[in-house]
């Protein structure tokens, strides 16, 4: 069909449904429905039997369907780490090393500990609450001020050091939306991921400033100095009892897994590190590394084979959800891109919005999307159909706009109260939920400004 606003209803249906109900799968659907009723003129009915068809499709292209493998052996990977006493060990390793002796030094152990563990953003914040909150506690600093810390260099960090279900997921989707070498993009888009960037710079001043804004500041003042009990770090990531923790087991499986992603690509690349496969890299990546705990896990007679296999599938189910998510938003966007939904919107924007502020109008409306939902990945896969196709339109480099989705994304879930790592990280330093939000928001916001004005001068320069 021609481009007409009547494409832009399907992204528009599955923005309002996601915004209005919350419910991202319900919101992603109705939009692929929506989408194939617009394109073919059919009924109800049969338009709802064509979008099944196009979800399913998703899955008859290899690169999609690596991606989504691997969504589903980083879930195996990441439960196995749990379960070996693994986490636990690091834990135990880094308390053992008596470098932190002030508050903060404390401070700096949790922002460390989250530049280093960029597995999983949840793993991230349990492993840097579990290890800070007592040290916290001893040199009175507000529990408030490690929620902040470790939730933001969770999901932020997770963004700029891409070797993890994040990268794929976008990898995912910008292979699914027709995007030329997708892998480069990715990776062109980190320095440009300003929210992200911002984020961990931000907190990374704070520390060193004491900078505390807003009603952080009446938190640090009043903090008790009553020592409270600390978490129970075993308990806390449902590790067996009987299970020795031991540091190797997360240090062994994350260099094999940082190492085996450049090796796949300058293998699948046939010696050039960049024209390689990510699909095929990151999958064999997760896939290594999934081997290596499991052989540990093996030789130290932690697991029986058979409660290995059980491991595996259980963390496999907790990935579902997201692979589903993966799957709805690349059938959005193919159906978007049969419409013609970015050539309509790109031709709008000589009209309406400068094209050098397309990239902050972008990143606030997944900011908005995001902290409406709660959910990073939700918002990616909503705006990604959205963006990369009007990028296209524009014959400009994807990268920019790439990376106005993903800050946003980023931005919206770091400020959402209903987000998963926020709630996580307001459990794991062991602080009341909406304390941990209204002292965290002013951080956000500021790095969220300064993120909008970035945007508009890369704007300026870039296209």
């Amino acid at each position: 069909m021609a481009s007409t606003w009547l494409t832009l209803l399907p992204p528009f249906l599955a923005i309002g449904l996601a915004l209005l109900t919350r419910q991202v799968y319900l919101a992603l659907f109705a939009g692929i429905w929506l989408g194939f009723f617009l394109l073919n003129g059919s009924g109800i009915l049969p338009s709802l039997a064509e979008a099944l068809d196009g979800v399913l499709a998703v899955l008859a292209n290899p690169g999609d369907a690596r991606v989504v493998m691997f969504t589903l052996v980083i879930g195996a990977f990441i439960i196995t780490l749990e379960r070996s006493g693994a986490v636990s060990g690091f834990v135990h390793f880094l308390e053992r090393s008596r470098w932190v002796t002030n508050g903060k030094r404390a401070q700096w152990m949790a922002w460390l500990v989250g530049l280093v563990i960029f597995i999983e953003s949840n793993i991230t914040v349990l492993v840097a609450g579990t290890v800070s909150r007592p040290l916290f506690d001893r040199f009175r600093i507000a529990r408030e001020k490690l929620a902040y810390i470790i939730d933001s260099t969770s999901a932020p960090v997770c963004m700029l050091i891409p070797l993890n279900a994040w990268g794929a997921f976008n990898l995912g989707l910008l292979d699914g939306l027709g995007v030329d070498n997708p892998l480069s993009v990715l990776l062109a888009s980190i320095p440009l991921n300003l929210y992200a960037i911002f984020a961990v710079a931000l907190t990374a001043y704070t520390i060193s400033r004491d900078y505390n804004p807003g009603s952080m500041g009446e938190v640090q003042a009043r903090v008790s100095s009553k020592k409270e009990d600390t978490l129970d770090i075993a308990g806390s990531i449902g590790q067996a009892a009987h299970i020795k923790p031991r540091a190797m087991n997360m240090l062994i499986p994350v260099l094999i897994l940082i190492a085996a992603m450049p090796l796949g690509l300058w293998i699948t690349g046939d010696g050039k590190l960049f024209q390689g496969s990510g699909s095929t890299s990151v999958l064999w990546a997760s896939l290594a590394a999934l081997a290596a705990i499991s052989v540990l896990v093996l030789i130290q007679r932690s697991m029986t084979l058979d409660e290995l296999s059980h491991t595996w599938m259980e963390g496999a189910g907790r990935m579902l959800p997201l692979a589903i998510i993966l799957v709805l938003a690349l059938a959005l966007g193919a159906v978007s891109k049969a419409l013609g939904t970015g050539q309509y919107v790109a031709g709008l924007v000589g009209d309406s919005i400068p094209l050098a502020w397309l990239p902050t109008v972008i990143f606030l409306v997944s900011g908005v999307i995001a902290f409406s939902v709660g959910s990073s990945w939700g918002t990616f896969s909503i705006m990604l159909p959205i963006a990369i196709p009007v990028a296209s339109a524009l014959g400009a480099e994807p990268a920019l706009f790439v990376a106005a989705v993903l800050s946003g994304g980023v931005f919206g879930d770091h400020a959402s109260p209903i987000s998963d790592t926020t709630i996580v990280s307001s459990l794991a330093a062991g602080t009341e939920h909406m304390d941990h939000v209204r002292t965290q928001l002013p951080y956000a916001l500021r790095a969220g400004v300064a993120s909008a004005v970035g945007f508009v001068v890369l704007g300026y320069f870039l296209l």
